[in-house]
């Protein structure tokens, strides 16, 4: 993978999946780190021509050096485990619960959680952090929280109206003339980080989400050996037998055709059965808890084939499990995307399509054992 950084030279206008209305004290909402969607667009135009790309990311850039989401399934820097993992002198080993769902996630009685802090907690942390995540390691207070005052986000919102004046007066529309929305500004230092399947002649100016405001993309060949130590790790670790548990870096997209033909999405694989379970005669597999929050909207462009040839039209809604979510298992398993069994199903191509726009990207840690 050849690494870029992404240096916004304005403000970026990044409209997120939830539909509205222009009108009176209406709002668009907005998403930041922009999708995978949305980079592939950009990318897309700066190319020149309608070319299939493969993308990782996007994360942050700081002096050369990657941050990526920071995990959930921590507290007060200790991590939780399934209860079905605790040592059967924990007192919550015998706890009951829904076999159904993911088991529940708390703390061990080893494991006291730190005195709370005033300090805010990083919510991206840099590669060297997670290296030292991945490998089971406590991190420092200096690797957790924000230096003095900083902000845990590296950029800034700004609420930014939008009139239209009624044609011949100074007087704003009474419909469809005001709306507003965040315009996003990234903080002195900081960049964006995307990961390509091939090389692009750098540097190069491209507009990047609503109103055509422009970024520089830039090679950085720092980041490649960043990111190639990270895979290497979590490959390793993957292919370990014992429990794992793999983190999500970039947006989980899991959807599944149900009943009807309904498309629904949940937080975790569908092809991750659970490891537990009441009924005999459901299916058992490797998955035991998830540690997962609010999930994203999202929502593509599709190409009007048939009518409008060269233009698109929205595609269907979907929702996306956050960065930094974690699932805990018996043993690693493979993605759909990543299983070549599906190939040639149009199942399989959808789901790979997504995967190749940089959604749904793990990585793994091997988890010991307690008796």
């Amino acid at each position: 993978m050849y690494w870029y950084t992404i240096t916004p030279l304005d403000v970026l206008m990044l409209r997120d999946a939830k539909p509205f209305t222009p009108g009176e004290r209406a709002w668009a909402g907005s998403i930041f780190p922009p999708n995978g969607h949305t980079i592939a667009g950009a990318l897309r135009r700066m190319i020149g021509q309608p070319e299939k790309l493969t993308l990782q990311g996007p994360f942050f850039c700081s002096e050369n050096c990657l941050y990526l989401p920071a995990p959930i399934n921590y507290i007060n820097g200790k991590r939780l485990v399934p209860v079905s993992w605790l040592p059967k002198s924990h007192p919550a080993s015998q706890m009951l619960w829904d076999h159904s769902r993911p088991a529940p996630l708390l703390l061990d009685q080893t494991q006291k959680p730190g005195p709370k802090s005033d300090r805010k907690e990083r919510l991206y942390l840099s590669a060297a952090a997670w290296q030292k995540l991945l490998k089971g390691e406590t991190l420092t207070e200096q690797e957790r929280y924000c230096p003095g005052k900083e902000n845990p986000e590296p950029w800034t919102s700004e609420t930014r109206s939008h009139n239209a004046l009624a044609t011949g007066t100074r007087q704003v529309k009474d419909a469809d003339g005001y709306f507003v929305e965040n315009a996003i500004r990234m903080n002195t230092g900081w960049s964006l980080a995307i990961g390509l399947d091939r090389e692009l002649p750098t540097p190069a100016i491209a507009p990047l989400g609503g109103e055509s405001h422009r970024v520089l993309f830039e090679r950085c060949p720092a980041l490649d050996s960043e990111w190639q130590s990270l895979s290497e790790l979590s490959q390793t670790h993957r292919q370990k037998p014992g429990r794992k548990i793999a983190y999500l870096v970039s947006p989980g997209i899991f959807e599944r055709k149900q009943d009807n033909g309904q498309s629904v999405c949940r937080g975790w694989p569908w092809e991750w059965h659970l490891a537990h379970s009441d009924n005999p005669q459901q299916k058992k597999g490797n998955l035991v808890s998830v540690a997962t929050a609010k999930p994203i909207p999202i929502s593509g462009r599709i190409r009007d084939r048939k009518k409008n040839i060269g233009t698109s039209i929205t595609a269907p809604q979907m929702f996306a499990a956050p960065p930094g979510s974690a699932y805990y298992l018996q043993q690693s398993e493979l993605l759909f995307a990543e299983d070549d069994a599906g190939q040639g199903k149009p199942a399989h191509q959808h789901i790979k399509q997504l995967h190749q726009l940089g959604y749904s990207e793990l990585l793994w840690s091997s988890c010991e054992e307690k008796s």
